[in-house]
């Protein structure tokens, strides 16, 4: 039964340096991006949606998606890259060379985001500015009449209200890498979105149970990678069937993963999570995911 599985990864970091070989700066093996898509196909992964949070990360996912027919991208900022709408001196020009991508590229770019709020790092841009500059993202659903990718950290009731506030104007969504509580997905699913859940989502008991209460038919699977692995210490690792050889950096090798670099290959550990804590049999809870995926991404494909 496993090989009639298809999954497709959401939220992929494709463009990080790290598929280049290159972490923090320096080189400690060679590219590899190749070796990590075909682990990709070669376990039951038909899709692929590489994330972008700036314009120039939506043209280098662009460019990416563009060398497989299997590979598709999305177009936005992130909420911790939001001081570049002010930095490049022109906000609605910033936002006018988004729509423009997209509208240029609507074979391969299918989502608007990642956008959104995250106060967990106001570092980078403060709580201001990442409202503002998610309000007007918003504005190119009636535009593009793409769905959502959205990014939610710890910043619940700003974005349940900001949401709320534009909610006849904006397209359907997904509100991917959820940590939430039962509560903060009760406020997503009323706002008609979908939950992507990836191994930042499970690390402790709660997450466990929180997941627990997402009906089946609202639920997306992602990895997230090169973040969010599942790690031995997490609450959801001693639900993990199927695990995949890998080698420090240093020691690269072709046919291995690299320790603390995830890839879309484990996303069947996400779906081997989900079936445990449910109670879910793991082919129709599979089955369902894709069927969410399609119908929120590639309805035209249905």
């Amino acid at each position: 039964m496993t090989n009639l599985r298809k999954f497709i990864d959401i939220g992929a970091n494709l463009i990080d340096p790290m598929y280049q070989g290159i972490y923090h700066g320096s080189r400690k093996h060679q590219a590899d991006l190749q070796n990590v898509l075909e682990r990709s196909w070669s376990n039951n992964l038909s899709k692929i949606i590489i994330t972008a949070g700036s314009i120039e990360e939506s043209k280098k996912a662009l460019e990416l998606a563009k060398t497989d027919e299997r590979l598709f991208s999305t177009v936005g900022c992130h909420p911790t890259r939001c001081n570049e709408f002010e930095e490049s001196g022109d906000p609605e020009g910033y936002l006018k060379s988004l729509c423009d991508l997209a509208v240029e590229n609507r074979e391969k770019i299918i989502a608007i985001g990642e956008m959104g709020l995250d106060y967990d790092r106001l570092q980078f841009c403060s709580k201001d500015t990442q409202k503002k500059y998610f309000e007007m993202q918003l504005s190119m659903c009636s535009k593009l009449k793409l769905p959502m990718f959205l990014h939610c950290r710890n910043a619940g009731d700003d974005f349940v209200q900001i949401l709320r506030k534009y909610k006849n104007e904006l397209t359907a969504g997904v509100v991917h890498s959820f940590d939430g509580n039962p509560e903060d997905a009760n406020s997503i699913l009323q706002l008609g979105l979908y939950i992507g859940i990836n191994g930042c989502s499970l690390k402790t008991e709660d997450n466990l149970f929180s997941v627990t209460t997402i009906p089946s038919d609202r639920l997306m699977i992602e990895t997230d990678c090169p973040w969010c692995e599942i790690r031995p210490t997490h609450a959801a690792a001693k639900h993990v069937i199927t695990h995949f050889p890998s080698v420090k950096k240093e020691k690269w090798q072709p046919d291995r993963m690299v320790k603390g670099r995830n890839e879309p290959c484990t996303i069947v550990q996400i779906l081997e999570i989900l079936a445990r804590v449910r109670d879910e049999e793991e082919e129709y809870l599979c089955n369902q995911i894709y069927k969410n995926t399609m119908k929120l991404f590639f309805p035209h494909e249905l």
